[in-house]
């Protein structure tokens, strides 16, 4: 009898092991081809830009239900500065941007962003002007109060606009009095 369970336990030991490798090695390739997908657009928007973009923060929102009243008081919601990039639609009609931006944070100390943006793109109107969309910022920020000591990011990215006037927004997560925060910026596309 203990013969029969030491086997039956190292039968199922067996399977969990092989559909355990089998589905690792799925997992690292449909990684590694995200990977590679996501250099290529950088590398695209990087040798074949369809022009340049001028960035103009415009909004700091703290999450006013993950923050005290002492906190949101002290706090900068107005990210003076500027930045510029290039960018491109791709062949699915999506963006593709490289950018850099410093702006005032929440300390009013300045504080740049920089990285990769995409947006999956839709128009859903007759209008083509209009468009929106949603997808991702993967970059590197540095702030004062961690000692300028780069930091990476990937946070969601929205997006609304008309022409080459684009709303573009983010959140960045957080905890109790950290984090937690609304920022908006103006991109204008030339």
């Amino acid at each position: 009898m203990r013969k029969t369970s030491t086997l039956k336990a190292l039968m199922m030991t067996t399977t969990v092991l092989t559909a355990f490798t089998a589905h690792s090695a799925t997992l690292v390739q449909n990684v590694g081809a995200g990977w590679e997908s996501f250099t290529d657009k950088v590398a695209t928007t990087w040798q074949q830009p369809e022009g340049i973009d001028f960035y103009l923060p415009a909004i700091t929102w703290h999450n006013r239900a993950t923050y005290d009243r002492e906190h949101i008081n002290k706090y900068n919601e107005r990210p003076w500065g500027a930045g510029g990039g290039i960018s491109r639609y791709d062949e699915k009609g999506n963006w593709n941007g490289i950018y850099l931006m410093a702006f005032k944070d929440s300390f009013n100390k300045w504080e740049p962003f920089g990285g990769y943006g995409w947006v999956a793109t839709w128009r859903p109107l007759a209008d083509q002007n209009f468009h929106w969309g949603a997808g991702y910022t993967a970059g590197v920020t540095a702030r004062h109060n961690w000692d300028y000591i780069p930091v990476p990011a990937l946070l969601p990215l929205a997006s609304i606009g008309y022409g080459d006037l684009d709303f573009q927004m983010t959140y960045i997560p957080g905890t109790h009095n950290n984090g937690n925060v609304y920022f908006a910026w103006l991109r204008y596309h030339f």
